[in-house]
């Protein structure tokens, strides 16, 4: 599984892998309980591989944001995204130093931490992120 395979659908909690596509949409396993789901072509769907962070400079890709969390937390789950806001702004600029303050809101802190750790609940390979990082980088290079 990678994140190009991994999608949040708006109005549902947590997050779900794509399994395979239908006429009008796609079949989705959560990635919390495991329950398979058909997800419609009418429903608000994000790509977690395509989402991007502000920074003052650029966008970076939520993939990134992820291994630089990887890391800080060696492999383990991070701080909870209920945590208190200066807390978890903290950690986001410990992580994303350069991230827009005034264009990321603690509301998507939250969620990037709550995503990042649903991900390690379900002992997903960070390892795909640098390869789909990698691809990205060749293809923005050509």
């Amino acid at each position: 599984m990678s994140l190009t395979k991994v999608i949040s659908v708006a109005g549902k909690p947590g997050l779900y892998e794509i399994l395979g596509q239908t006429k009008g949409g796609f079949i989705t396993t959560s990635l919390i309980d495991g329950k398979k789901a058909p997800v419609k072509n009418t429903q608000n769907v994000s790509v977690l591989s395509d989402i991007r962070i502000y920074t003052y400079e650029t966008e970076v890709p939520l993939g990134k944001v992820f291994l630089s969390i990887h890391e800080k937390f060696e492999g383990k789950e991070a701080i909870s995204h209920k945590s208190p806001n200066n807390e978890l702004s903290t950690m986001f600029s410990q992580v994303l130093p350069e991230y827009d303050e005034e264009r990321v809101y603690v509301s998507n802190i939250k969620k990037v931490v709550q995503w990042y750790n649903i991900l390690i609940a379900s002992e997903f390979n960070f390892d795909t992120i640098k390869e789909d990082i990698k691809k990205l980088d060749e293809a923005e290079n050509a």
